[in-house]
């Protein structure tokens, strides 16, 4: 792969690089060729070389939602951390027909467009820095924008639907680079479009609320310390391991299940909170999954409810 060297940089390219490494698990086999990227220019690139190598791509984000299975990943294996934002006013965008032609809403609004490889930390921050009100929610959750596009993710009664306007992705099947408005999102509670779809996502363009910047502060302060109390972020895990119930709390049926504490190998139903699987320290992706799918079998036996993880695997056995 010396020509994706070249245009990445040697120290960028990677060979049977153990995901361990780029996930927050801990755990995972190796990945045949790992690639950082952080321009859309040289993912294109990469993109073209893998394909011509015939090589399968898999994108990685922060590795936060992510359990790798012990065999690894074949092929290629992109980290895509291009971390470009722009900052707009409505009023130069409204004939796209994207806005509220209210103009005192517009006035106290602002378009942003933020590249998929941006953490939401880091986002979050330049956000505070210009005022902007809209995304706290996700400032203390752990990954990338583009890692919450794919998951719609959200915290504190958020989500990421509710500001985005559209998104660019680069669409693996036909090498065309396409631009999505929201309803064509699909979004839904941890599900969009994108989940299906065999795509990098690029680039995201959000509208946010301009806001008081001590009250924003405080409102990520705030979200901050609730993780921090409810959330076991001492150990490696991959965040909330199971989605909500419709009707019902999942992390509330795996406590009256009996299993906060419980553990196959290293991995271990977290007994700060049920609803995550952590990594004890020398757990294998396959104890993870074990363990879920025993949580799973537990919590149906009992209550009669399916549960599923949020935690995206991926990899061989």
């Amino acid at each position: 792969m010396v020509e994706l060297e070249n245009i990445l940089g040697k120290e960028n390219v990677k060979y049977n690089e153990p995901m361990s490494k780029h996930t927050s698990f801990r755990v995972g086999g190796n990945a045949d060729i790992f690639a950082i990227v952080d321009s859309e220019e040289k993912l294109i690139r990469a993109i073209e070389i893998a394909k011509k190598l015939s090589k399968l791509i898999t994108i990685v984000g922060n590795g936060t939602n992510l359990l790798v299975k012990d065999g690894g990943i074949r092929g290629l294996v992109i980290k895509y951390i291009a971390n470009d934002y722009s900052i707009m006013d409505t009023d130069e965008l409204l004939d796209k027909g994207n806005f509220d032609k209210n103009e005192e809403n517009n006035n106290k609004s602002k378009i942003v467009t933020v590249s998929s490889g941006m953490t939401n930390a880091r986002f979050a921050k330049i956000l505070l820095d210009n005022s902007l009100t809209g995304f706290e929610f996700l400032a203390a959750v752990p990954g990338t924008i583009g890692g919450a596009l794919v998951m719609d993710a959200g915290a504190y009664g958020g989500e990421i639907k509710d500001i985005v306007l559209k998104t660019k992705y680069i669409d693996l099947d036909t090498n065309e680079i396409k631009v999505i408005e929201n309803k064509e999102h699909k979004f839904e509670y941890r599900k969009s479009i994108f989940q299906i779809l065999n795509c990098i996502i690029l680039e995201t363009t959000l509208k946010l609320q301009i806001g008081n910047k001590e009250q924003i502060e405080e409102k990520m302060q705030e979200y901050s310390k609730k993780r921090r109390e409810s959330q076991p972020l001492d150990m490696p895990s991959a965040g909330s391991t199971f989605k909500r119930g419709e009707d019902f709390i999942t992390a509330k049926l795996i406590d009256e299940s009996g299993l906060k504490g419980y553990s196959i190998g290293g991995a271990e139903v977290s007994p700060k909170h049920a609803g995550f699987i952590v990594n004890k320290g020398s757990a294998t992706a396959k104890d993870i999954i074990d363990l879920i799918n025993y949580v799973k079998e537990k919590v149906y036996e009992k209550f009669g409810k399916e549960i599923q993880e949020e935690v995206r695997i991926i990899g061989e056995d």
